[in-house]
């Protein structure tokens, strides 16, 4: 998932502007203040060029979007538009709750739908369409509180003209106004007047002690539908006349077709079409179109192919390793730079190497992408993360403006950042089939669907690392210098975001997590090879090999020098990072770590790592039997601030853990051989079954403070935590990812 912008890499103009915002009344918010800064300054086009054309016209100002965001029927149904896409983590939940909180809305009569391109739908921090980084209640939570605060004060005034009171003396409760004599009105009563009332400029918000819905556990409004099997996702996208399109990709990234003979393909009952198509990178497809998935993907099978690959990069995974081993050995440009001088004379040493592969997304639903084009311009049906940046291309790849591209966002089932690409790769290609069926004389809408198979193969994918380390500490556990060298490919290099994250050469979401919180003398060298291997971000970004190096390391550090690991983090944190303090003695205390006695086998592991502003401790019980690693209970202390849902924050906690427990079990591992991507789906790409899955119980650290993100802190320490419950048990520290005990080496922190 996309990692937030680092505010401290924005025009010192706009860093100014955001710092005097940031203490604005709700007359003048932050976002507010940012977008305009965005459409008077030409940051848009400077900042993000790629972009620029996709939030055209410009956004709403405050005061126009409540009945862009909220909708009162005569029936008192109020439905909350939502600015981001829903693809599990309960966000079509979360931000409703938070706007019927201001509104005094009655939670029985508040539903949910999804918004689209429309510029009213901008990130109010980022200034663009985004569901990303964790940041969707986090940057929308004071925006919904004040759309639903407006549009309270809306209703109250119609009801005053309606009573001829002044609004002062009325109150409201669960979807009414009512009046101190005992008069009542149903806010449907009032919506088509409130509506034509002005939005006024400025409204006080609830204090948090007076919260009825923020804060209490809650049921999902889109359960029912997924329990049900009547959700709609982007791939149930049906239109009159339509077909769809399967394509057939090249093996090896960037190859062309060399020859094609489609006879037996047009053949097939039900093909429609096949059509020759660029793809994304400079790689060309052959569309399959036909009337249904099954035919199309028959007319694909029977395809006689030959690709050229002449000057495309065939990577090999050994060879890569062995590149990356050279890699770390040379200087490069430097994140940390502490003098190494006392790690020469360290009483004590660990030497230790990181391995982590590249890993799919593989989200449940594949990829897929509706397109019908029209007289005055498309109309897409699609589950993304970046609805302008797609609307953007679409509108590129169509030779139209991006006004007019209409999408239509879809429930999504699963991305984990796979829907967040700068490249809009599925959007492009899919734009690409419509216009090119178009030029042969097929005038149909066409929906264009993935495989799992086609994205495993030929999708982006989580970068692979090198980790090296050479740490120095004395017997106390003190940290006398920390060499470490980290390899792999920048995410955002060439990227719309390249500008923010890169700086002097190093990618920001390759380190986020390396360090912090604790106070090491570190030397981190970067290294950014060129790979013919499309990388993209995967949930949680950086901090899910980051944090693995780092807690792991500590640990071993605390064993080396016989010290609990508890007790080490809880010193190495000092007077700082009290955040971290609390979630990690929640979860020792919420677990029984170090009162309970284990059954026989069994060890403890803790971590404990923040990321996206939100720390998560994990404390686990785990075993090894017959050589092979097993998690049984998971215990989590979660500091994201105020918790809006905690129920979805609970899910959204075990969904990112199993996630995290699935790169420690073998087969997650993305290999290729001779440019080939050895593995297609979840048969050989390895994912946490129901039998691999432990017991959960997720502890929130109570706050009022604004929440910050969850849908991916979950993820990065629950590894690191399971790695050290194995090497209490064995002896041995693990080292790669997915976990290999037959590689594991031997303890080190010896003398030096």
């Amino acid at each position: 998932m996309l990692h937030p912008i680092d505010h401290s890499q924005l025009p010192r103009a706009l860093q100014n502007m955001l710092a005097r915002s940031a203490g604005a009344d709700a007359a003048e918010p932050p976002r507010r203040a940012f977008l305009k800064m965005l459409g008077v300054s030409g940051l848009a086009l400077g900042a993000f060029p790629h972009l620029a054309s996709a939030q055209a016209p410009a956004a709403l100002k405050a005061t126009e979007q409540p009945l862009a965001f909220v909708q009162i029927a005569p029936s008192g149904v109020v439905t909350v538009t939502v600015n981001r896409l829903e693809f599990g983590q309960g966000v079509q939940t979360a931000l409703p709750m938070i706007l019927a909180e201001e509104l005094d809305a009655d939670w029985k009569l508040v539903r949910s739908e999804l918004g689209s391109n429309d510029p009213a739908y901008v990130d109010p921090m980022f200034g663009m369409h985004l569901t990303g980084g964790s940041n969707s209640v986090k940057n929308s939570f004071t925006q919904y509180r004040e759309l639903g605060a407006r549009a309270r004060a809306m209703l109250l005034a119609a009801a005053a003209q309606r009573w001829n009171v002044d609004a002062a003396s009325l109150s409201t409760r669960a979807g009414a106004v009512l009046a101190p004599d005992g008069r009542k009105l149903a806010y449907g009563e009032l919506a088509e007047a409130a509506a034509a009332l002005p939005v006024p400029q400025s409204v006080k918000l609830k204090d948090a002690k007076d919260f009825r819905i923020i804060g209490q556990p809650t049921g999902r409004l889109d359960a029912g539908a997924k329990s049900s099997g009547r959700q709609h996702f982007g791939i149930d996208t049906r239109l009159p006349g339509q077909l769809t399109a399967v394509v057939a990709r090249p093996p090896v990234f960037g190859a062309r077709v060399a020859s094609l003979d489609d006879s037996a393909a047009r053949a097939i009952k039900g093909v429609r079409a096949v059509l020759r198509v660029p793809l994304d990178r400079g790689a060309e497809g052959v569309a399959v179109l036909a009337d249904g998935y099954w035919a199309a993907r028959q007319g694909r099978d029977a395809l006689k192919l030959e690709w050229n690959t002449d000057g495309v990069e065939k990577v090999d995974s050994a060879r890569q390793l062995a590149q990356y081993r050279e890699l770390a050995a040379q200087t490069g440009p430097r994140k940390f730079d502490a003098d190494m001088a006392p790690l020469t004379g360290a009483p004590m040493k660990i030497e230790a190497e990181f391995v982590f592969p590249y890993l799919a997304h593989a989200p449940m639903e594949p990829l897929n992408c509706t397109v019908k084009l029209e007289q005055g311009g498309v109309q897409l049906w699609l589950g993304t993360q970046f609805h302008g940046v797609d609307s953007a291309a679409a509108a590129r790849v169509l030779g139209i403006k991006p006004e007019q591209v209409t999408m239509h966002v879809a429930m999504a089932g699963g991305g984990f950042g796979r829907r967040a690409n700068p490249n809009s790769d599925f959007v492009v290609e899919a734009c690409e089939i419509a216009k090119a069926a178009r030029a042969a004389g097929v005038d149909a809408p066409v929906r264009t669907v993935w495989s799992r198979e086609d994205d495993i193969r030929g999708g982006y994918y989580r970068p692979m690392h090198l980790h090296r380390a050479s740490i120095g500490f004395d017997a106390q556990g003190k940290v006398l210098a920390w060499d470490h060298a980290l390899v792999g490919q920048s995410i955002t290099t060439g990227s719309v975001f390249e500008a923010f994250q890169v700086k002097d050469g190093i990618d920001g979401t390759a380190t986020e997590g390396m360090r912090d919180p604790y106070p090491f003398p570190m030397r981190l060298t970067v290294h950014h090879p060129k790979v013919n291997v499309p990388v993209l971000w995967w949930r949680s970004v950086g901090s899910n090999h980051t944090a693995f190096v780092m807690e792991t390391l500590v640990d071993e550090i605390a064993r080396a020098t016989r010290q609990d690991p508890v007790a080490y983090r809880m010193k190495l944190f000092g007077d700082k990072h009290a955040r971290h303090r609390a979630a990690l003695q929640l979860a020792v205390d919420k677990s029984g770590y170090g009162k309970r006695r284990l059954p026989a086998g069994r060890a403890w592991g803790v971590a404990v790592h923040e990321s996206f502003s939100t720390v998560v401790a994990y404390v686990v019980e785990a075993s090894v039997k017959g050589g092979q690693p097993r998690l049984h209970q998971v215990t989590a202390g979660v500091h994201c601030n105020l918790a809006v849902n905690p129920r979805s924050i609970e899910a959204q906690v075990q969904g990112a853990a199993v996630m995290g427990l699935s790169m420690c079990l073998p087969g997650e591992a993305i290999t290729l051989k001779d440019g080939v991507v050895e593995q297609s789906n979840f048969g050989d790409f390895t994912v946490a079954r129901m039998t691999d899955t432990p017991g959960f119980a997720v502890h929130i650290v109570p706050s009022a403070e604004p929440p910050t993100g969850i849908g991916e802190p979950g993820l990065p320490p629950l590894a690191p935590a399971f790695a050290n419950a194995i090497a209490r048990l064995t002896g041995k520290p693990i080292r790669n990812l997915p976990f290999d005990l037959a590689a594991a080496p031997a303890a080190s922190g010896a003398a030096g």
